[in-house]
């Protein structure tokens, strides 16, 4: 029997800048768009953190800020959604 490919999971770090905010997650793909299951840590900088083990490929994500989807991420690469805003997207190698 030939053995099967196993997609080695990836550790990645999400992190946003956001000294201002209450509460911030993280979602997408990864966790059916579930902006209550991956909630971030704020660091004394202001700047929120998780992470997450990924498997490789290409991943659509966004944050979720005080309640809201913050929708400008300049430095990010992003892609259209259906809802008529965009996703950041993520390549894991």
């Amino acid at each position: 029997m030939p053995a099967l490919a196993v997609k080695t999971k990836k550790e990645v770090e999400f992190s946003l800048y956001a000294p201002d905010a209450k509460k911030v997650s993280v979602a997408g793909q990864f966790n059916e768009w579930d902006t209550k299951s991956t909630p971030m840590k704020k660091s004394k900088d202001g700047t929120w953190r998780i992470k997450m083990k990924l498997p490789p490929g290409r991943c659509q994500y966004k944050y979720f800020v005080d309640g809201a989807w913050l929708q400008d991420m300049p430095d990010a690469e992003m892609i259209p959604n259906p809802f008529g805003t965009s996703n950041c997207v993520i390549d894991i190698q």
